[in-house]
């Protein structure tokens, strides 16, 4: 049996309808073409489907079985195209996002609720446990961004820049480092550094400065929650080196110190990866506007919400 779309629209008119008159004008066909239409479904089923000595028509039980199929599958259609309507117009699609930076929380969420007021048919996710293997998942289609300070070279894929940061080091206020003007490599030899739970040659203090200068820290321990280190640091029980926008209440307060690392200090930059089929779809264009401008105010001290 060939059932097609309009024959569950047709069915389902004619028991609304009550008549094919009425049905046909809902479908904006002739009364004829309907008719001519429900009897090849018929002959195709080899039996009736209305009861047409009734006033109004009614559906036979062959029918009510059409109906029935008709109530469960057309609102799903309809669903759908609906669906690929937004799609074409830009309103809704999928935003996955992996992240290669713990700290980044901290700015994205804040950026993400700004997001969904203006975009509320964009599925948003964020996938942290592929941060390891974030840009290959961006190419398997498994995320749609990767958050990343290190750009690589990766056919059909663009690094739109975000922003420019600064690592600084955090210690206790009590510290005997405190009263640095700024901290170098060679400062974190007799140093307990605590950091996030990432590869060292992901995290800008390793990548940046102890790397390059060969010197390895007196120990390292690996903390999940930024709260956590920033309490570990206050009771003096390490170091650590933290984005400037993580840090930025803390200069005012007595139970910690921040430096830049070397004299010049260092600036580090974010970009955001993506498809280069998706980086002009209008959604995906002002998630990465609004995650260029808003964690600027945060840096400044500024709320984003």
């Amino acid at each position: 049996m060939h059932l097609e779309f309009r024959h569950l629209r047709s069915v389902k008119a004619i028991h609304e309808a009550g008549g094919l008159a009425r049905a046909a004008d809902m479908l904006n066909i002739t009364q004829s073409a309907l008719s001519h239409q429900i009897k090849g479904l018929e002959d195709q089923a080899g039996m009736e489907l209305f009861v047409r000595r009734s006033k109004p028509m009614k559906l036979s039980a062959a029918g009510m079985k059409l109906l029935k199929l008709a109530e469960r599958v057309l609102p799903e259609i309809a669903a759908l195209e609906e669906d690929f309507r937004s799609l074409r117009s830009g309103k809704s699609g999928r935003l996955h996002i992996a992240i290669e930076c713990h700290a980044c929380f901290e700015w994205l969420l804040p950026v993400l609720e700004q997001f969904r007021q203006a975009w509320p048919e964009v599925d948003v996710d964020i996938r942290p446990g592929l941060s390891f293997e974030a840009l290959p998942a961006l190419g398997r289609e498994e995320v749609d961004l990767v958050v990343s300070s290190d750009p690589e070279k990766m056919a059909g894929v663009d690094f739109t820049p975000l922003f420019d940061y600064e690592p600084v080091f955090v210690a206790a206020g009590a510290h005997p480092l405190a009263d640095r003007d700024f901290i170098v490599a060679e400062d974190f030899r007799d140093q307990l550094l605590i950091t996030y739970p990432v590869d060292r040659a992901r995290l800008d203090v390793f990548s940046q400065l102890l790397i390059p200068a060969k010197v390895e820290p007196r120990g390292i321990r690996q903390v999940e929650l930024t709260a956590v280190i920033l309490m570990l640091v206050a009771s003096n029980r390490g170091v650590s080196v933290l984005p400037d926008w993580v840090v930025r209440e803390l200069r005012t307060s007595k139970d910690y110190v921040t430096k830049p690392l070397t004299e010049t200090g260092l600036t580090r930059r974010l970009y955001a990866a993506t498809r280069a089929i998706d980086t002009t779809k209008p959604f995906m264009a002002h998630f990465i506007r609004l995650a260029s401008t808003l964690p600027l105010r945060l840096q400044r001290g500024e709320s984003l919400l």
